[in-house]
């Protein structure tokens, strides 16, 4: 039997995990000696991103499986998820390994779309994730992998797929508002 908490304890971690990335992506020059290759501390700012990103979908594997729901689930999950990929794109845009109009354009729809389904759910209908919206994060998540590892050029590349499926798919859930 699974732990009811253990979906919110999943988000806690992910939120942690985020901060934990940040400060190793700004400051890890700083904190780590100097006997360290720069690029182990792209492997590590990677591999802390990589199971943050682990834990949103366990998180919501586990409520799924379990039905387990809560109100702090509802609001934090996305808030933590938002805040993982906000995280990591503040860091890839101080090392400069990003195009500030993917992120841009990437923030811009997610923030969009998180504002329409808050009037979404005021009003009581709800508009649901579909596959193009999870296809996005897994496309956001391997951008952003590969960018923060900095070992392979066809991070920027991933980023750009990135981006136009992220806007796609919040022109699709537009749509699907409107519709409702």
């Amino acid at each position: 039997m699974c732990y009811k908490n253990t979906p919110n304890i999943l988000t806690i971690i992910r939120i942690l995990l985020t901060v934990l990335m940040l400060i190793i992506i700004l400051y890890g020059s700083s904190i780590f000696p100097n006997w360290i290759d720069y690029s182990w501390i792209n492997y590590l700012a990677c591999l802390i991103f990589c199971i943050a990103s682990l834990t949103d979908f366990f998180d919501g594997y586990i409520a799924r499986i379990y039905n387990i729901k809560s109100k702090f689930g509802e609001v934090f999950d996305p808030l933590a998820d938002k805040m993982l990929i906000l995280g990591a794109f503040i860091g890839l845009l101080i090392l400069d390994r990003a195009n500030p109009w993917a992120i841009f354009l990437i923030l811009s729809r997610e923030f969009f779309i998180t504002g329409l389904r808050v009037i979404a759910a005021s009003d009581g209908r709800n508009v649901a994730a579909s596959n193009l919206g999870k296809y996005k994060t897994g496309l956001q998540i391997a951008a952003i992998a590969f960018l923060l590892a900095d070992l392979f050029p066809g991070g920027t590349l991933l980023l750009w797929c990135a981006t136009i499926v992220t806007i796609y798919s919040g022109y699709e859930y537009t749509k699907q508002y409107y519709k409702s």
